[in-house]
């Protein structure tokens, strides 16, 4: 009755429907509706006309992820998750000056032009190399990604181009830093911007610069902030020794890239962004994205590593070709997606820990429950600076020398310069922790010699 009450208040006033909804968030009966929805919605998947299947937004029926979290995080059932980031957008509304008309204290403040002072001052520099990620994270109050994000489209044309809608920009967004898992060390909504902010750096490259196209311009960003979404916080390998449903579907290959992929075309749906673009571009745009995405998969490193170096050594790169120029950018979004060894070492030191720590988590996991330790992830028997070391010299570097040949810029020389530095800081961490610097993690000479690239070459 309470309900009904308040619902016929708010349309007797001729509010918006959005309105009254947000309304209903603060009532006392807010916790039934909430189970309610879940019933409603907690099953929703997104199909086209043409039979594509998209991801359910935060799928993961057989991994009890509750063993990865605390004990207060427990309690917090995965269906009012799923339901917390259905309304996630209806929060940021009723937060938002935008839309009130009034400042709102402590709110997020996501959806209009509030990332003032600091904030607004480092996006005018968000070209830099030495962009502080996490400072921007915190003077965003965590909304990196959203904030960065939306301001590289508006930086390159792209809103205005695409006539796109920017209330559907913003949720879209919105949407895609909710489906990061806050709660991993390393893959998380923060890594999604920092491989933004870097692929947006790649983009201003005067080879690229003067011959990418927007629309190209455009893929590259949205697989730059989807290229991990939904990541679970485990590897591929814990997916296929657990039978996850996901290494089913994907036949365990590429099987998180595929459901980053598919899970971005969920969202870009759910949120209507393109609706008013013809089907056959909305297709081709899901695509690409999926191109660009599932190219970052690690293990597909020695393939794209091979094409990309043929086709240097022959010289045959024309980036009036619009293969070509895809090419290049699912090689730039790889560069972007590892790139944490080529930032200074303050940076770079921080993300290493990152993904060091979910590492060593998943290794807790698979001990307590028998699995078997996946390479890199057992803290008993390795370090970060062995895993540094061996990351770099076996995946990094042949990659970024690449690169360095394909676009020799000051850009290139300063990204190859932080990762010799980074890759002597973590011999001299090494040399203090074994009393040796020649130590290789075995866990990467154990890599199939097809994977392992040759050394870099510089031009």
């Amino acid at each position: 009755e309470s309900f009904l009450y308040y619902t016929k208040c708010y349309l007797h006033e001729s509010l918006p429907l959005q309105a009254m909804f947000i309304c209903i968030l603060s009532l006392p009966l807010f916790h039934t509706f909430i189970s309610l929805l879940t019933l409603f919605l907690g099953d929703v998947r997104v199909r086209s006309r043409a039979g594509f299947e998209t991801e359910r937004r935060g799928s993961h029926p057989y991994i009890d992820f509750r063993i990865f979290h605390s004990n207060s995080e427990i309690e917090v059932s995965v269906s009012a998750r799923n339901v917390r980031r259905l309304l996630s957008f209806q929060r940021y509304l009723r937060s938002s000056r935008f839309f009130r008309g009034i400042t709102v204290p402590n709110s997020s403040n996501i959806l209009d032009d509030d990332y003032n002072g600091q904030a607004k001052c480092m996006l005018e520099k968000v070209g830099n190399w030495n962009f502080d990620i996490f400072l921007f994270d915190r003077l965003t109050n965590g909304n990196s990604l959203v904030s960065l994000t939306f301001h590289l489209f508006n930086l390159h044309g792209l809103i205005e181009h695409f006539q796109l809608d920017t209330m559907k920009l913003r949720r879209f967004l919105v949407m895609v830093q909710e489906d990061y898992h806050s709660q991993n060390p390393y893959h998380n909504a923060v890594h999604a911007a920092d491989v933004t902010q870097a692929m947006h750096c790649y983009l201003k490259e005067p080879k690229l610069s003067k011959s990418l196209t927007p629309w190209d311009v455009l893929l590259s960003l949205i697989a730059a902030a989807t290229h991990d979404l939904d990541h679970p916080g485990v590897n591929q390998p814990f997916l296929i020794k657990t039978n996850h449903y996901l290494a089913t579907l994907y036949k365990n290959t590429s099987v998180l890239e595929n459901h980053h992929w598919r899970s971005a075309v969920g969202l870009l749906r759910e949120s209507g962004l393109f609706a008013h673009m013809s089907l056959e571009n909305r297709q081709l745009m899901e695509s690409q994205i999926g191109d660009l995405i599932l190219a970052t998969d690690i293990s597909q490193q020695n393939e794209y590593l091979s094409m990309f170096r043929s086709h240097l050594d022959r010289g045959d790169l024309c980036l009036e070709n619009a293969n070509h120029r895809h090419f290049i950018l699912q090689m730039a979004l790889k560069c972007a997606d590892i790139c944490n060894p080529c930032r200074t070492w303050e940076l770079s030191k921080q993300w290493s820990e990152k993904v060091t720590e979910e590492f060593f988590h998943q290794g807790d996991i698979e001990k307590k429950y028998h699995l078997g330790v996946s390479p890199l992830c057992d803290r008993q028997t390795e370090t970060i600076a062995n895993i540094q070391i061996g990351f770099m010299t076996y995946l990094v570097e042949p990659l970024f020398g690449e690169w360095a040949r394909f676009s020799n810029t000051r850009l290139s020389q300063t990204m190859l310069g932080h990762l010799g530095l980074n890759k002597a800081s973590w011999k001299g961490v090494q040399r203090e922790q074994s009393g040796s610097g020649d130590d290789v993690d075995p866990a990467f000479e154990e890599m199939d010699s097809d994977i392992l690239p040759q050394e870099p070459r510089l031009s």
